[in-house]
């Protein structure tokens, strides 16, 4: 398994999204975190069939940081049954991972 990944999950505007991010990098679950959107989303839920528009967060972390990552989402994610997947990285520049790892396990300034 990968060391590195990109954690996905949507919030219903951007201030969630952007507060999920914050919380989760100010708490370093992830070096970095991207909102993007809207984008529009089409879904099963509770049988039935749904359409909306949502607001992707992703952020990059280590394997490591997984668990705490995926248990501070659940916390403060306004969703009871938020989505929360994980993608390994399956490369990346070696500055670029050895940032990330550094960023998510000292609690000091890091720069790129």
């Amino acid at each position: 398994m990968s060391d590195f990944l990109q954690v996905y999950t949507a919030a219903e505007t951007r201030e969630a999204a952007v507060a999920l991010g914050r919380s989760v990098t100010r708490a370093r679950l992830a070096a970095g975190v991207q909102v993007v959107g809207p984008v529009v989303s089409l879904f099963w839920h509770q049988g039935e069939f749904g359409e909306g528009e949502e607001w992707q967060v992703i952020f990059k972390t280590t394997a490591a940081r997984y668990p705490e990552l995926e248990a501070h989402l659940l916390e403060y994610h306004p969703w009871s049954n938020p989505e929360i997947t994980a993608i390994p990285m399956a490369a990346g520049s070696q500055p670029y991972l050895d940032w990330v790892r550094r960023t998510v396990e000292s609690p000091g300034d890091e720069t790129a």
